[in-house]
Protein backbone atom coordinates (compact mmCIF):
# COMPACT_ATOMS: atom_id res chain seq x y z
CA UNK A 1 0.00 0.00 0.00
CA UNK A 2 0.88 3.31 -0.55
CA UNK A 3 2.55 5.66 2.50
CA UNK A 4 2.76 8.73 0.89
CA UNK A 5 0.68 11.26 -1.06
CA UNK A 6 3.08 11.48 -4.21
CA UNK A 7 0.90 14.51 -5.81
CA UNK A 8 3.29 17.51 -7.06
CA UNK A 9 1.32 19.78 -4.49
CA UNK A 10 2.33 17.69 -1.95
CA UNK A 11 5.43 16.75 -3.03
CA UNK A 12 6.66 20.43 -4.07
CA UNK A 13 4.27 22.39 -1.72
CA UNK A 14 6.80 25.56 -1.97
CA UNK A 15 5.72 25.72 -5.80
CA UNK A 16 2.03 25.57 -5.12
CA UNK A 17 1.41 28.91 -6.79
CA UNK A 18 3.88 28.23 -9.92
CA UNK A 19 1.73 24.59 -10.81
CA UNK A 20 -1.51 26.60 -10.63
CA UNK A 21 0.13 29.39 -12.86
CA UNK A 22 1.88 26.77 -15.44
CA UNK A 23 -0.54 24.29 -15.35
CA UNK A 24 -3.09 27.23 -17.13
CA UNK A 25 -0.43 29.05 -19.24
CA UNK A 26 2.39 26.55 -19.86
CA UNK A 27 1.13 23.54 -22.21
CA UNK A 28 4.44 21.65 -22.24
CA UNK A 29 4.16 21.77 -18.50
CA UNK A 30 0.53 21.25 -18.57
CA UNK A 31 1.51 17.86 -20.47
CA UNK A 32 4.14 16.59 -18.34
CA UNK A 33 2.26 17.21 -15.16
CA UNK A 34 -0.04 15.02 -16.38
CA UNK A 35 1.97 12.64 -17.09
CA UNK A 36 3.34 12.91 -13.63
CA UNK A 37 -0.07 12.53 -11.98
CA UNK A 38 -1.04 9.96 -14.69
CA UNK A 39 2.00 7.68 -13.70
CA UNK A 40 1.34 8.80 -9.74
CA UNK A 41 -2.13 6.82 -10.23
CA UNK A 42 -1.08 3.62 -11.93
CA UNK A 43 1.90 3.27 -9.46
CA UNK A 44 -0.84 3.59 -6.55
CA UNK A 45 -2.73 1.17 -8.44
CA UNK A 46 -0.17 -1.41 -8.67
CA UNK A 47 0.89 -1.18 -5.09
CA UNK A 48 -2.92 -1.78 -3.85
CA UNK A 49 -2.74 -4.47 -6.35
CA UNK A 50 -5.74 -3.08 -8.14
CA UNK A 51 -3.81 -3.18 -11.33
CA UNK A 52 -1.51 -6.35 -11.93
CA UNK A 53 2.58 -5.54 -13.10
CA UNK A 54 5.85 -6.61 -12.25
CA UNK A 55 8.26 -5.46 -10.19
CA UNK A 56 10.56 -4.53 -13.45
CA UNK A 57 7.17 -2.11 -14.38
CA UNK A 58 6.12 -0.86 -11.52
CA UNK A 59 10.28 0.41 -11.15
CA UNK A 60 10.32 1.46 -14.46
CA UNK A 61 6.82 3.71 -13.50
CA UNK A 62 8.77 4.94 -10.20
CA UNK A 63 12.21 5.79 -12.40
CA UNK A 64 9.90 7.55 -15.06
CA UNK A 65 7.96 9.22 -12.26
CA UNK A 66 11.18 10.82 -10.60
CA UNK A 67 12.37 11.60 -13.98
CA UNK A 68 9.41 14.22 -14.10
CA UNK A 69 9.48 15.66 -11.16
CA UNK A 70 12.96 16.74 -11.63
CA UNK A 71 12.26 18.22 -15.16
CA UNK A 72 9.04 19.74 -13.57
CA UNK A 73 11.29 21.06 -10.01
CA UNK A 74 13.21 22.85 -12.50
CA UNK A 75 10.63 24.32 -14.33
CA UNK A 76 8.99 25.33 -11.19
CA UNK A 77 12.03 26.55 -9.82
CA UNK A 78 12.68 28.85 -13.03
CA UNK A 79 9.11 30.27 -13.06
CA UNK A 80 9.30 31.34 -9.36
CA UNK A 81 12.47 33.21 -10.22
CA UNK A 82 10.87 34.47 -12.95
CA UNK A 83 12.37 32.72 -16.03
CA UNK A 84 10.17 32.30 -19.08
CA UNK A 85 9.56 28.49 -19.01
CA UNK A 86 8.02 28.55 -22.78
CA UNK A 87 10.07 26.92 -25.09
Amino acid sequence: MPIENHSLVNELPEFKEQIHELKLNDAHFRRLFEEYHFLTHEIENIEKEIVLASTLEEEEFKKRRLLLKDTLADMLRKAKDGQITEA
